[in-house]
């Protein structure tokens, strides 16, 4: 079978966006993992899943999947994807507002260009049962060993958990094993964003992210929503933040708790295809 996609990118975070809103969508996790191979499949960060929405409130739903084959609940970079998308397949108009359905729930987006979008992101989520996140009482730094060492984390979620950690060197080679350890950490139930973030003054942050299910990539937009969100709710960073990753700079914008989290930057489409699935086993 032949399957159509369209391969997009937020800033290098890579999808591979798939048309599901008449046949819905038929992958299972071995099939995902095979179109993820950069070698013999299409290769991306996440998957995307453009399908009727099951909120009659909402336009569409999107499904996310991750490299490995396992469902993710948030993808910022990727619903501007799915905008821009949306946009060149002729539901959604430039300058409209629509609530598209994540698996994590409502979003809303607005098309401010062919390939500019903003999307309300809702409002962080602190509440250590709700991240999942174990400890024995909410704050806004958190001590947590990974292997020998001794972390200050922020845990926030945006859909999905992330653990924020404040460094001074986004070189310092030691991220590149304390991300990953991070990610699959047993307070995380169900692992985490690693974000790896530091500040240049207090509108100007730099922000590397290992992802749960995908590794290291080159942007992550609720990463970099949740690098914002825990320094604001220190009090070290403004209500409009410029996150700087290592494939391009997204747009923060949250005014505290009791309001909606912004987030904005483009989206770019790569190139169509069709990729030959590979039979399911009998």
């Amino acid at each position: 079978m032949q399957l159509p996609f369209s391969k997009m990118h937020g800033i290098g975070n890579d999808f591979v966006v798939l048309d599901c809103r008449h046949d819905g969508f038929a992958l299972d996790a071995a099939q995902i993992r095979a179109l993820a191979n950069r070698h013999t499949g299409v290769g991306f960060d996440q998957l995307l899943s453009v399908e009727p929405a099951r909120d009659p409130a909402c336009a569409f739903y999107y499904g996310i999947w991750n490299a490995d084959g396992s469902p993710s609940g948030q993808c910022g970079n990727g619903v501007r994807c799915v905008a821009a998308w949306l946009h060149r397949a002729g539901a959604l108009a430039l300058g409209d507002s629509v609530m598209i359905e994540s698996p994590s729930g409502p979003v809303t987006v607005r098309l401010l260009g062919a390939n500019e979008v903003t999307v309300d992101m809702g409002e962080p989520i602190f509440e250590p049962a709700r991240i999942p996140f174990a400890t024995e009482a909410e704050a806004d730094c958190y001590e947590i060993r990974v292997g020998d060492d001794a972390l200050q984390i922020g845990a926030v979620s945006l859909g999905n958990p992330h653990a924020v950690v404040v460094v001074t060197d986004l070189a310092d080679p030691a991220l590149q094993r304390l991300g990953p350890l991070l990610s699959s950490h047993e307070r995380f139930a169900q692992g985490a964003n690693s974000g790896f973030v530091q500040q240049l003054d207090r509108g100007h942050l730099c922000l590397r992210v290992h992802e749960r299910g995908a590794g290291w990539t080159l942007a992550c937009g609720t990463g970099a929503c949740a690098a914002m969100a825990v320094l604001h709710q220190r009090g070290e960073v403004d209500d409009r933040v410029q996150v700087e990753l290592p494939g391009g700079t997204l747009r923060i914008d949250w005014a505290g708790p009791g309001h909606a989290l912004w987030m904005t930057g483009p989206a770019a489409f790569a190139f169509e295809g069709k990729w030959t699935v590979p039979a399911q086993p009998a």
